[in-house]
C-alpha cells in the first residue's frame, strides 16, 4: 500500500478525536487514486453509455427548453407533458448558453430520445426520462476529495509557480485567504517558500475546485508562518504554532489581481501635475470594475465625490485606526455614511474616477488622524487558543508541522482520495 495513503490514514486517526464533536471532522481517505488519467466508467449520469447512440452538443445564445426539446425527436403529444413536468423540478428560464446536454437515442432504425439530459453546472443536472412514464429528477455527480501535497519556490508568484507544476490556480487563491492577515501577497520576494496539504475536488476526472486548505508552511523574507488547523467555538479556524490566531485585524491589502504602482513617500512626482509632493497613500493597479474589500470592521464615515480623489470611501475601523479608498469607479451595495461594514466587505470598485492616469485604487491609513504607511500597518491578533484546549491544539500542531517537515520543497503528489 502506498505509503502516502498511510500517512494520511495515521494523521486523521490521530487528529479525528481531538476535535469538538459539534465541528466538522476531517474524514479518513479510502483509496488512491491517479486523476491525472482520464477514467470513463461504463455508466454516465447512471445510463449504459454503449447502449444508446449519444450526441453532445452545447447551448446555444436564444436557446429555450421549448425549443430544444421540439427540435428533437421526440412525439409532438409529449412535448407538453415534459414541459409542464420539467417546470416542477427547476426554472426553465435558467437555461445557460455554453452548457452541455446529451442526447440519448435508441439504437433501432426510430432513433428515438429515451433520455435526455441538461448539465446545469459542474456537479448538478437535470435527467429527463422520456421512456415509457415520463419521469424528469435533478441529479448531482460524483464529487471525488483528492488529498495532495504541493510545494515551491517563489520565482514572480505564487500564482505563476502553482500554475507552471500543472496545479489548478485556485489554489493560490486559498492559500491568500488563509494568510491574507499575516503576509502581503502582492510583497512576495524571488525565494519565499510554501508547503501546503489540501483536498481538491474532481468531477469526470476534472478538477473544480480546491475544497480544504488542511495545513501549510509560508517562508517570506526569512520568517516561517505556520497555519495550523484547530477546532474553537465550534469553527475550524488556522493558528500558528504557538497558538495564536494568524487572522488579524486587518487584512493586507484591500483587493486581489493587482500591482503596487506607487508607495507611501513624503516627496513623488506626481503623474498628472508634475510636481513633487506627498503620497499619503499606495497606489495598486488593477482593472478597471475590481472589488475592493474593506480591510476590517467599521463604521462609513464618508463616501462621495471628492475632488482629487473622485469617488472616495473612509472606514473609522477603532479609536485609532481609519482607512481610505480613492479613485473608485462605483461603490458597492448599500454603501452610505452611518453603515455598517464587516471586515472583507465590497465597498466599491477599481476606478478612474478624479485625478487618476488609469484604474487603481489609492489605498490610505491614519492612525490616530496622522497618514501611516500602509504597508507598515501592524494589525492585532484576534483571541487564541484558550488555555484549556492547549494540549489538543500542541498535539494536533506536532502532528502537522512533523507531516509538513517531511515535504520537500518543489514536492508535488496526490496523497490519497476519497
Amino acid at each position: 500500500m502506498n505509503k502516502n495513503f498511510l500517512r494520511s490514514l495515521l494523521i486523521t486517526i490521530l487528529i479525528l478525536p481531538l476535535f469538538d464533536s459539534d465541528c466538522h471532522k476531517y474524514e479518513p481517505p479510502v483509496q488512491k487514486i491517479d486523476v491525472s488519467k482520464d477514467h470513463k466508467s461504463v455508466k454516465e449520469y447512471g445510463l449504459a453509455v454503449d447502449s444508446f447512440i449519444v450526441e453532445e452538443k452545447v447551448i446555444q445564445a436564444g436557446t429555450s427548453l421549448s425549443s430544444l426539446i421540439g427540435s428533437l425527436n421526440i412525439a409532438s403529444k409529449n412535448i407538453e407533458s415534459i414541459l409542464s413536468k420539467a417546470s416542477e423540478v427547476f426554472d426553465l428560464r435558467k437555461i445557460k448558453k455554453g452548457n452541455k446536454y446529451k442526447v440519448f437515442q435508441s439504437k433501432d432504425g426510430l432513433k428515438t430520445v429515451d433520455y435526455l439530459v441538461y448539465e446545469h453546472n459542474a456537479t448538478d443536472y437535470i435527467l429527463f426520462n422520456l421512456k415509457d412514464t415520463i419521469q424528469i429528477e435533478k441529479k448531482q455527480k460524483e464529487v471525488k476529495s483528492v488529498t495532495s501535497t504541493a510545494s515551491g519556490t517563489i520565482e514572480s508568484s505564487l500564482w505563476s509557480v502553482i500554475v507552471e507544476k500543472g496545479k489548478n490556480p485556485m489554489l493560490a487563491l486559498k492559500l491568500s485567504d488563509v494568510y491574507a492577515w499575516a503576509i502581503d501577497f502582492f510583497g512576495l520576494q524571488k525565494g519565499d517558500q510554501f508547503k501546503v496539504f489540501y483536498n481538491e475536488q474532481f468531477v469526470d476526472g476534472q478538477s473544480i475546485g480546491i475544497d480544504i486548505i488542511h495545513a501549510a508552511w509560508f517562508k517570506h523574507m526569512g520568517k516561517e508562518y505556520y497555519a495550523i488547523p484547530f477546532c474553537q467555538d465550534s469553527v475550524i479556524e488556522f493558528f500558528d504554532e504557538n497558538g495564536n490566531s494568524i487572522k488579524k485585524a486587518f487584512l493586507k491589502a484591500p483587493l486581489n489581481y493587482s500591482r503596487i504602482a506607487s508607495r507611501f513617500s513624503e516627496s513623488r512626482m506626481h503623474p498628472i501635475l508634475k510636481i513633487r509632493r506627498p503620497h499619503h497613500g499606495v497606489d495598486y493597479c488593477a482593472p478597471k470594475g475590481t472589488p475592493v474589500q474593506a480591510i476590517g470592521d467599521g463604521i462609513i464615515v464618508h463616501a462621495s465625490y471628492s475632488g482629487e480623489a473622485g469617488n472616495f470611501v473612509k472606514i473609522k475601523h477603532n479609536g485609532t485606526f481609519t482607512t481610505g479608498y480613492m479613485h473608485l469607479s462605483g461603490y458597492g451595495s448599500g454603501i452610505r455614511p452611518g453603515k455598517q461594514v464587516r471586515q472583507g466587505d465590497i465597498i466599491g470598485y477599481v476606478g478612474s474616477t478624479g485625478l487618476s492616469t488609469g484604474p487603481h485604487l489609492d489605498f490610505r491609513v491614519w492612525k490616530n488622524d496622522t497618514n501611516i504607511d500602509p504597508l507598515k500597518l501592524e494589525s492585532p491578533t484576534v483571541e487564541p487558543v484558550r488555555k484549556d484546549k492547549l494540549d489538543f491544539f500542541y498535539q494536533i500542531r506536532d502532528i502537522w508541522t512533523r507531516e509538513l517537515g517531511k515535504l520537500s520543497i518543489d514536492s508535488l503528489e496526490v496523497v490519497a482520495a476519497k
